[in-house]
């Protein structure tokens, strides 16, 4: 009879507040994901002030099966040269505008993702894929000071 009583009760609290979720807060943080099936990710703060498309691709060609997850409460102004690299790139998205996705600089906008476990120590864009510097292969050229001093 316990049974019964405990099947009504739960039955009563899904009906009242949803189906209950395992990490609730940590799945809003990751876009609906849990963290250790996260292998790239872009914050709302990064994606504002850079543009990531091509440390992007790198990461679609190193990781061809997973899912992009996209902010879409995000404006498509920011949205847009990703939404572009995802649909080039044949690689499956999904866009989340729920209002339990926010657009502060400590959410993330985007992320990279897989059905299972990979639990990769760094997730963060900037630390997987390093922006490529300029390499200057001309010599530099002596100032005035520098010919003062070859005289010298």
């Amino acid at each position: 009879m316990a049974d019964t009583e405990n099947q009504a009760a739960d039955r009563l609290q899904t009906a009242m507040h949803g189906t209950p979720q395992l990490h609730p807060d940590e799945q809003h943080r990751y876009l609906g994901t849990f963290r250790e099936r996260v292998a790239v990710g872009v914050t709302v703060y990064q994606i504002k002030r850079y543009d990531y498309v091509d440390q992007l691709n790198r990461a679609f060609a190193d990781y061809p099966d997973f899912r992009l997850l996209i902010n879409g409460n995000l404006d498509e102004d920011i949205l847009g040269p990703y939404m572009k690299a995802v649909a080039q790139a044949g690689v499956a998205f999904t866009l989340k505008t729920d209002s339990i996705y926010h657009t502060g600089d400590d959410n993330y906008a985007l992320v990279l993702m897989t059905d299972h476990a990979i639990n990769e120590d760094v997730i963060d864009i900037d630390q997987r894929y390093p922006k490529a510097t300029p390499v200057d292969d001309q010599p530099k050229k002596a100032g005035l000071f520098g010919k003062f001093k070859k005289l010298f």
